[in-house]
């Protein structure tokens, strides 16, 4: 039965951020990212994209975006700060959304490039009109938002198995 269930991800870029003489894990955003951030979440809100869980990165600039954005939902959802999301690979990422429970059929991740760019093409079997083209286009610039849905289990999600059905940047 759990098979059945559409499962949607949310896959959110970091706003744009400092380049200051602190460790990469430890930049904050810049003005521009602490401006983009709460636009993020009010696009998320207005869409009527409510995630169960967010799975947010450790570094500075990924958890200052979350807690801008989620600020503009009218909801927050159960937050896990996960250090395995910075510097993750593709098989990093995919491997810790088989780790999800099915409890959750919508998920968030807030990370970074190119994980964030390359986790929504990898997955996008399909798309919407010309998400998919748009997205690789333009890239996945900070701020950036891609939602995929599909079918089955966390478990089951690999190469090609979701639909891109909305891409938000605040470049495009």
């Amino acid at each position: 039965m759990t098979a059945e269930i559409t499962r949607r991800l949310i896959l959110m870029r970091h706003g744009k951020s400092e380049w200051s003489d602190v460790d990469d894990h430890e930049r904050p955003l810049a003005d521009q990212g602490r401006k983009d951030a709460p636009v993020a979440g009010k696009w998320l809100a207005e869409s009527g994209i409510a995630p169960d869980l967010a799975l947010c990165s450790t570094a500075t600039r990924c958890r200052e975006t979350w807690k801008l954005a989620v600020s503009e939902l009218s909801k927050r959802p159960r937050t896990v700060y996960e250090d395995r999301i910075y510097e993750a690979s593709l098989g990093e990422l995919i491997a810790l959304l088989n780790e999800t429970s099915d409890d959750v059929a919508n998920l968030l991740v807030v990370g970074h490039n190119p994980g964030m760019h390359g986790l929504a093409d990898a997955l996008a079997g399909e798309a919407d009109g010309d998400l998919l083209p748009r997205m690789n286009r333009n890239g996945f610039s900070t701020a950036s938002i891609a939602v995929l849905d599909f079918q089955g289990t966390w478990k089951s999600v690999e190469h090609g198995v979701a639909r891109l059905v909305s891409f938000r940047s605040p470049k495009a």
